[in-house]
């Protein structure tokens, strides 16, 4: 078979907007050639807390291209094409772990396109609910509740497989608290 043969994952031909270094849109772009090429794009991150403080991590999936296998936030998600960071939040959430919302949760604050974010600019939101989540295994291989100490010492363990955008996004929450 050539190459040109070989089907590519569904996620590959999402089009994404390309942006500048002032996230405003330049054109869009599939998003194999978006990471590819590295260039600036958009994206969310939620932490979903539980009544009792703890946060729900996420296992990437082995199939993923970025950071396979590894710890990461509550949901994370490309912004489509055309799709408003809020919009992208509220369906990221429903289709990673199954809860419907009507409104985007709090902003806790914004990641600046860097290598660390794979060119991302990102916004981070909070979602605090006592619904039981239905994690995605088609997006993710599973997921775990969290206490604050339990993520520090995931984040001190060597042998713990965490992605680098999460381990800013938890040291820039964990200092806002500070």
């Amino acid at each position: 078979k050539r190459a040109s043969d070989v089907k590519r994952p569904a996620e590959d031909a999402e089009m994404l907007a390309v942006v500048d270094a002032n996230d405003e849109w330049i054109k869009d772009e599939r998003r194999d050639q978006v990471h590819s090429l590295g260039l600036r794009h958009r994206a969310v991150h939620v932490l979903i807390f539980n009544p009792a403080g703890e946060v729900f991590l996420q296992k990437r999936g082995l199939h993923k291209k970025e950071n396979p296998g590894m710890w990461d936030s509550s949901v994370a998600g490309h912004v489509d094409a055309g799709e408003a960071y809020d919009d992208c939040c509220i369906r990221e959430i429903g289709e990673e772990v199954g809860l419907t919302i009507d409104q985007a949760p709090s902003r806790l604050f914004k990641l600046q396109a860097s290598e660390i974010t794979g060119m991302e600019f990102a916004w981070v939101y909070r979602l605090d609910t006592g619904q039981t989540l239905t994690p995605n295994l088609d997006e993710m291989s599973g997921g775990e509740w969290f206490t604050a100490d339990e993520v520090e010492a995931t984040l001190n363990d060597p042998a713990e497989p965490v992605s680098e955008v999460f381990r800013l996004i938890w040291e820039t929450y964990r200092g806002a608290l500070t």
